[in-house]
């Protein structure tokens, strides 16, 4: 039934209309987030702990990294907009109106355009929010606070605990005294390039409007003149 649902409802629930995807970097401290009142926004992660600072909520929510999960379950529940969550901890949280559990284990494809059969995580949350706004039918999807870069030690992938404050992130506190999983940038570097080419293939486009963002794998744009909140 859930499957059903997914389907019946969100299928390109979106068609031809255009999305933001908002990542947790730094750089999001640097913008002036007034536009995102008037977008489809995708909110990823621990973005609700600037919701009252940015002030924006979004409409669409995605989670699949299992520590965060289990950090963030109490604020994922407390979440009013429309939540896809990996099945990881799928017994934290269960299926309703608002929440939907999909499947990451062995996924079907590199990039699943049927959520409903599973979702790839690709090494990081920004390319599962990816299949569920193409599986949305979103025509354009401008991506925001995607810094690219970050300080840790360690192996890729390997759990890391942060004993001080987050400095890869938008709020200090983000994974400040927490486990967390060092990042794979070059695998999430190709988990991007597929994402552009299955946009790119149906006459869709993936813009990256980070500003002073590291990855160059999407086309730069300027979010102030995207957005409108500049001339020209």
């Amino acid at each position: 039934m859930g499957k059903e649902i997914i389907k019946n409802i969100f299928h390109d629930r979106h068609l031809g209309e255009r999305a933001v995807i908002v990542c947790n970097g730094p750089s999001l401290n640097d913008m002036d987030l007034s536009f995102l009142k008037n977008e489809i926004v995708f909110g990823l992660n621990k973005i609700y702990l600037g919701f009252h600072r940015f002030g924006f909520y979004p409409k669409y929510y995605v989670a699949v990294n299992e520590k965060v999960l289990r950090q963030s379950a109490r604020e994922i529940d407390r979440l009013t907009c429309v939540k896809f969550l990996s099945d990881r901890c799928g017994q934290m949280f269960r299926n309703n109106a608002l929440t939907h559990i999909l499947r990451t284990g062995n996924p079907y494809a590199r990039f699943c355009k049927d959520i409903t059969k599973g979702l790839e995580e690709g090494w990081t949350v920004t390319y599962a929010a990816l299949q569920v706004a193409f599986f949305m039918g979103f025509k354009e999807v401008y991506i925001i606070g995607m810094d690219h870069r970050f300080e840790y030690s360690g192996a890729p992938n390997q759990a890391s605990y942060m004993k001080g404050e987050d400095k890869n992130h938008f709020s200090s506190e983000y994974f400040s005294q927490c486990e967390w999983d060092n990042p794979d940038l070059r695998n999430s570097e190709k988990s991007y390039q597929i994402a552009n080419e299955t946009f790119q293939s149906v006459g869709r486009n993936i813009f990256d409007c980070t500003v002073g963002g590291a990855c160059d794998i999407f086309e730069k744009r300027d979010y102030k003149k995207i957005f409108g909140l500049s001339a020209g």
